[in-house]
């Protein structure tokens, strides 16, 4: 006990002499800074982690939604040809849902039967393209598959909805899941998750054999700009005419940011502050073209108050402003509301012989405050690549012609004549037709010219507003 008692103090005195106490403390801060370099290259390990996880779920979310939505798309095509594209869409979706899945930590059974229908859904799909691209008809029993797909298609979209508001609310983490395995993850799923999970495993051994821009927003640019129209315009000239599109009297300050060239269409931009702006970061945008002066972008963002206006009195507004601002016979298509704001899309309606024809290439899209009415954002990108008064092609298939290629099954809602833009940068001249099949609304194009079917979309009613896919 005595000789603890001298090396104690043998070490204490030690500790007096200002080297060895200097030693020790190099020490401490040494480990100290050891472990917290340890610590946050283990924190940001498990960040990026976390991170390539919720990319690679979200990813897998997308695509099975769009398999869902070919899936549906293939049930009401009544042409080998467009069968064939619809499936193999659904062909490469579903093998681009099974690579993002394989990304994720999670090796439990719900995931294995996942895949496995997945899998199924990409080689069934395939089997059906090569039958339609060599020109046969698929047989009912086809067909009654397909409609079994697209049930357990939606029935996953669902459960994977529900799995992203259990990440979202925290009940699953990614980092758990990789260290230790499915048993964390049966004990954070929410019990809606877990039922639904519980369906799909029971249905899918039953079968062994997807701001928005509304519908052909992604086909609206060109090279040749129809409706850009007019001379160049100097800066101060694109400046007076943002003055008298906003109105003199509602702003404080107009400050040019220059002319960008790196654009589809150059154009001069302003930063605008408004005299009843209480925030100095919200400043409204707004962009002329060079060329004609035309207003191509504004957007304004600011606190929206108590939702006071519908979306009927909201499109009422809209219509007027375009009327106002010199954009005629322009109607409401889609629509999307979000944080007490509505976009709306509005396409250029014109009269012919054949009755009023809905030009979806020029479009105008406006977003308005739900609170007062007032015009938040504008853009015309669609109408300023595509506008001109068009003339348009004899209608050689009648309206009933055109209904004898439909799917029997659609039930037809409303029928009209419209112009759609391809991917290819032309036009057809179609029949549209609003239906539904089994409680999903479709718009189905039928060219008026050829009465080949040329394209399907599907219409998503939503709480916030009418999309289409």
């Amino acid at each position: 006990m005595g000789k603890i008692k001298e090396k104690v103090y043998d070490w204490k005195n030690r500790l007096q002499d200002r080297h060895m106490l200097s030693l020790v403390v190099t020490l401490v801060v040494v480990i100290a800074v050891l472990g917290l370099y340890t610590y946050k290259r283990e924190r940001d390990y498990r960040q990026t982690a976390e991170n390539e996880y919720n990319m690679a779920f979200f990813e897998l979310v997308d695509y099975v939604q769009n398999v869902e939505t070919y899936l549906a798309k293939s049930l009401i095509s009544s042409t080998a040809e467009h069968g064939a594209e619809t499936l193999t869409h659904v062909w490469r979706e579903a093998n681009l849902a099974q690579t993002y899945l394989a990304m994720l930590p999670m090796g439990s059974e719900e995931l294995a039967n996942t895949s496995k229908f997945l899998n199924q859904v990409s080689d069934y799909s395939f089997s059906l393209s090569r039958k339609n691209i060599y020109k046969e008809d698929l047989t009912q029993e086809d067909l009654d598959n397909l409609r079994d797909l697209h049930k357990y298609s939606v029935e996953l979209e669902n459960t994977l909805n529900q799995l992203s508001a259990d990440m979202n609310d925290g009940r699953i983490k990614w980092g758990e899941l990789t260290s230790k395995g499915s048993s964390v993850f049966a004990a954070q799923v929410s019990n809606i998750s877990k039922d639904s999970f519980n369906n799909l495993e029971e249905n899918f051994h039953e079968y062994a054999g997807l701001i928005y821009d509304g519908a052909f927003s992604e086909h609206l640019t060109s090279v040749e700009k129809k409706g850009l129209t007019g001379e160049e315009i100097s800066e101060e000239q694109a400046k007076q005419i943002a003055t008298e599109f906003i109105g003199q009297e509602k702003i404080k300050e107009i400050n040019s940011q220059g002319l960008s060239n790196n654009t589809d269409m150059p154009s001069y931009d302003f930063y605008i502050s408004l005299n009843q702006e209480k925030d100095k970061q919200n400043t409204l945008i707004i962009s002329i073209t060079q060329k004609g002066g035309h207003v191509v972008f504004m957007n304004y963002n600011r606190e929206v108050q108590a939702e006071t206006i519908s979306q009927e009195r909201a499109n009422e507004i809209g219509i007027n402003f375009l009327n106002q601002k010199g954009f005629p016979n322009m109607k409401e298509t889609y629509f999307l509301k979000q944080s007490g704001t509505v976009t709306i899309n509005y396409a250029y309606h014109q009269q012919t012989e054949n009755g009023e024809v809905t030009i979806y290439p020029d479009l105008i899209k406006l977003k308005i405050a739900l609170d007062n009415g007032e015009i938040l954002g504008m853009e015309t990108t669609g109408y300023l690549n595509s506008h001109y008064e068009r003339n348009l092609p004899e209608v050689k298939i009648t309206k009933e012609q055109a209904k004898q290629s439909l799917n029997k099954t659609l039930d037809i809602r409303s029928e009209s004549l419209a112009v759609i833009p391809t991917e290819f940068q032309t036009e057809l001249f179609c029949w549209e037709f609003k239906g539904v099949v089994e409680d999903t609304e479709f718009l189905v194009y039928i060219n008026a010219e050829t009465g080949k079917e040329e394209d399907i979309l599907v219409i998503r009613n939503t709480p916030n507003g009418t999309l289409t896919m």
